[in-house]
């Protein structure tokens, strides 16, 4: 287990570790809001991806006409943060380029996680700033975990559990192809309006809402409770499990994977954003608990 830093909030308190800048924990009135990271099943609780989220085709970027290694969703979910401030109920935490992230994304950076706690909630706010000299191609991604179920039914098909979105998304999403890119194609997903009623088995690859028209999702009990997930700045949503593990992730996206087929520059990458010299990008998510 990485080093952690403590908040607290009234009946909520939270652990940040400083590797990945990642919440490992978070406690509603005794209740455990996020997923454990058990490793039989995924062994991340809720990480933070930078600066690419997704596959990269053939597990690569290229800038400048140069090939860079870059693994899924990038690394700042495996780099250690620094402690920047710390309070009761709010830690700071940075990542900035170093030797080992110049070796593979070859941009000055600034990321800063800021994890903050009221009764019920976890307010994260994000900043990317951009101290070079050249446009900084970045994505960003927030994928906690919860698990399912959280309060009462059951993770099945009828289970009562569903993921209710702010408004009515398309029934049909990219399918995944090989080693996590996107297709064009798409699948059906059983989402009737605003409604995902869960089934475990319509997850054999992830269900990804590329510019979602909602701002919120929400993974809701069958008694009423509920885990809301409020995305600032962050257009593509996605929903994900794997069908024997017991936890859902909600997950919100800047960027999303390569397309089947891409071989351009990461500046072209559908969606990357570009941070011009000198600039700052903020974005937040807010996870709150619901007691139905």
């Amino acid at each position: 287990m990485s080093e952690t830093v403590e908040i607290r909030s009234g009946d909520t308190r939270a652990r940040i570790a400083l590797d990945g800048a990642e919440p490992v924990s978070w406690q509603v009135a005794g209740r455990e809001c996020l997923w454990g990271g058990d490793p039989a099943h995924w062994n991340r609780h809720a990480p933070w991806l930078f600066p690419v989220v997704g596959a990269s085709a053939e597990g690569q970027v290229t800038v400048a006409g140069r090939a860079y290694p870059m693994g899924q969703h990038g690394f700042a979910r495996d780099s250690r943060f620094t402690l920047v401030e710390q309070g009761p109920d709010h830690v700071r935490l940075r990542l900035e380029e170093s030797e080992a992230t110049l070796a593979r994304y070859p941009f000055r950076f600034r990321l800063e996680i800021t994890a903050r706690l009221r009764p019920g909630e976890l307010a994260l706010a994000c900043e990317v700033a951009n101290p070079g000299e050249e446009p900084l191609p970045y994505a960003l991604g927030f994928h906690p975990a919860f698990p399912w179920p959280f309060a009462g039914g059951e993770r099945r098909a009828g289970g009562g559990y569903a993921v209710q979105f702010e408004r009515a998304e398309s029934p049909a999403v990219p399918e995944v192809g090989p080693g996590g890119l996107l297709r064009r194609e798409r699948r059906p997903v059983p989402l009737d309006g605003d409604l995902l009623a869960l089934d475990p088995e319509t997850f054999t690859e992830a269900l990804v809402f590329l510019a979602a028209r909602s701002r919120w999702m929400r993974f809701v009990a069958p008694s009423g409770a509920a885990i809301r997930l409020e995305a600032e700045d962050f257009p593509h949503l996605a929903v994900w499990t794997r069908p024997s593990a017991p936890f859902l992730s909600l997950e919100c996206w800047t960027g999303h994977a390569d397309w089947v087929g891409f071989s351009g520059e990461l500046a072209e990458r559908d969606s990357q954003r570009l941070l011009a010299p000198g600039a700052q990008a903020r974005h937040g998510v807010v996870l709150a608990f619901e007691p139905g």
